[in-house]
């Protein structure tokens, strides 16, 4: 009966999750149709403004206008706004608005903030929310400081600001949108604004719950399983990520010539970083070797950590993945690490996850394939990489999506939303099943695997 009730509830907070994303969508969708969205004179279709706001909820970047010249002033404030509330969760600011209103918090917002952050114990809420909204001020504010440094000096001070309070919420957000144009192609050779930017793009993706953890380690003097696990697979991942494309970028032609050795590094380490759900990139996509698109494909696969602002599979389903494999090759029956055993529940459910993400991504492709033209030059990569990059919310691309046609639009869109909110909880939310415990349990009987 505990099971039973635990599912209903789940499925009932995967109804509301997904609802509110819906309406926040719809919500910057009626701002940016706002004729002061846009300059005079430019006319933006319905689907490309749907498009624009699912995006920025969804904390993507994928793009099917140019946000520097398409948009005025008050249309890039609105995608700020839903970025920024898309990466930390709208239950975040309902409570926040909760608290200045000094206003009791139901159970049912508790449980929806327990959800959309992936906390394990109701009483974390109210201490998690002061670790979410502190840090985020504190490494966006702090971005803004260190960014305005380079900026203002290049633009003036009202520009400078601006694009560096905007760049500041969209690095730390994973965002990917960005003010100038061309992402950020014109600071290739500036390597303090990559490295600020890289800082402020690994912070937001690590996730508040293991930020909790080291700023806490001092008292607690240890960590989290789930910490250790995650700044594990972070790291290797960061590490394997760069060493591949030091190899398949040797030459790093798409760099202007002269480039130093050491700006050459930060664009390769940058190059590494931009696929954990950020967007942003140094050089064009489409110009990069065929190595590089693949290991870009699989770090967009994987993505950022849970309760963080990056999409993906998240790198804990990986990591316990990882060590399933290592026990089983071992023949070992318990699957450990750092001295503790993963609950079978934990491995069941990363092999759903990969299971259902793959069937997902691999039918978007398909109707991908059928819809949208692909140039010459180009082939099953075209579209493959923009599916991983929308479900991963990376916001790269080979230059597939300011070309797609509608229905293109509407399957991108779906998979923004679903790396968002997260596949179980999009599944669960759209699908009529009847929560249920099984009374009757069939004999078992093994089958040949492999």
């Amino acid at each position: 009966m505990k099971k039973l009730a635990h599912l209903r509830l789940f499925d009932t907070l995967s109804k509301k999750m997904v609802a509110g994303f819906i309406i926040l969508i719809m919500i910057g969708t009626g701002l940016l149709s706002l004729p002061w969205a846009t300059p005079a004179g430019v006319h933006t279709s319905l689907i490309d403004v749907v498009f624009t706001a699912a995006s920025a909820t969804c904390i993507t970047g994928l793009m099917v206008v140019n946000t520097a010249a398409h948009w005025s002033t008050f249309g890039q404030l609105v995608i700020l706004a839903l970025s920024e509330i898309g990466a930390l969760g709208y239950m975040t600011f309902a409570v926040l608005l909760f608290n200045i209103m000094r206003r009791q918090i139901g159970l049912s917002t508790q449980l929806m903030v327990k959800a959309s952050l992936n906390l394990e114990s109701l009483s974390d809420t109210k201490s998690v929310m002061k670790y979410v909204v502190g840090l985020s001020l504190l490494f966006q504010l702090g971005g803004l400081g260190l960014l305005a440094i380079d900026f203002v000096p290049r633009f003036g001070w009202r520009h400078g600001l601006y694009t560096a309070m905007y760049h500041a919420v969209m690095s730390f957000c994973n965002a990917g949108f960005d003010v100038f144009g061309n992402s950020l192609q014109s600071f290739r050779n500036d390597p303090y604004v990559l490295i600020v930017t890289m800082i402020l793009i690994i912070a937001g993706g690590l996730g508040f719950l293991v930020w909790r953890d080291l700023l806490l380690f001092h008292v607690r003097k240890r960590l989290t399983l789930n910490s250790k696990l995650t700044l594990l697979t972070t790291i290797s991942l960061f590490v394997i990520g760069f060493a591949v494309l030091l190899v398949t970028e040797r030459d790093l032609k798409l760099l202007p010539a002269g480039t130093s050795w050491f700006n050459r590094t930060i664009n390769t380490l940058f190059l590494s970083v931009t696929p954990r759900t950020a967007g942003l990139i140094t050089m064009p996509t489409q110009g990069l070797q065929a190595g590089s698109l693949f290991i870009i494909m699989i770090l967009m696969f994987v993505g950022g950590t849970p309760g963080s602002t990056a999409g993906g599979i998240k790198t804990t389903t990986f990591g316990v993945l990882m060590f399933q494999s290592i026990a089983q090759l071992r023949g070992r029956e318990d699957v450990e690490f750092s001295h503790r055993r993963f609950s079978q529940e934990n491995i069941s459910r990363a092999l759903m996850l990969i299971f259902l993400a793959s069937v997902v991504l691999t039918v978007a492709t398909l109707i991908l394939t059928q819809t949208e033209r692909i140039p010459k030059g180009f082939g099953l990569e075209y579209v493959l990489f923009e599916a991983l990059s929308a479900f991963g919310t990376v916001g790269l691309s080979l230059g597939l999506t300011p070309n797609l046609s509608v229905i293109g639009k509407i399957i991108i869109m779906m998979l923004m939303f679903i790396g968002r909110v997260g596949i179980f909880t999009s599944l669960y939310a759209l699908s009529k099943r009847q929560a249920r415990v099984n009374v009757i349990r069939y004999p078992a009987e093994n089958i040949l695997i492999g």
